[in-house]
């Protein structure tokens, strides 16, 4: 399996490490007082101080999506398992959990949540994952 690679902008590290490490459950890895590596669910996300960027939402069946937004595709139970997570944590959602495309190929739960400066998350599951590329 190929790993990514994903670094971004974070204007505080304390809160950055409080959300990927606590509320997410990654572990970190390698840090400076400048930058923090996690185990983004066995890929590399790193978290850089840096000033904030920009949002723009676009619309994806019915849902005002924030963009840019990066995240993962789990399978159907780990991905209502991190909804929990999150939602016990008490971390707000974008776009609480739901499904979205319900009847077509691309079927599939998503949510969304932004980090503590600002960075969009998606996490979603497919209903069948051979069709993550699936034309409607």
């Amino acid at each position: 399996m190929a790993a990514f690679h994903l670094a971004i902008p974070v204007d505080d590290l304390a809160a950055a490490r409080d959300f990927y490490g606590d509320t997410m459950g990654c572990a970190e890895g390698r840090s400076t007082e400048t930058w923090i590596d996690f185990d983004f669910f066995g890929h590399q996300l790193v978290v850089h101080q840096a000033q904030r960027g920009a949002i723009v939402r676009n619309s994806v069946d019915g849902d005002a999506v924030p963009v840019p937004h990066f995240g993962l595709v789990l399978d159907w139970e780990d991905w209502e398992k991190l909804g929990d997570r999150i939602a016990s944590s008490g971390a707000a959602f974008e776009l609480a959990p739901h499904v979205r495309f319900a009847g077509k190929p691309g079927e599939q739960g998503t949510f969304f949540l932004f980090d503590p400066a600002g960075n969009a998350l998606e996490f979603k599951a497919m209903r069948n994952p051979s069709n993550l590329f699936a034309k409607h």
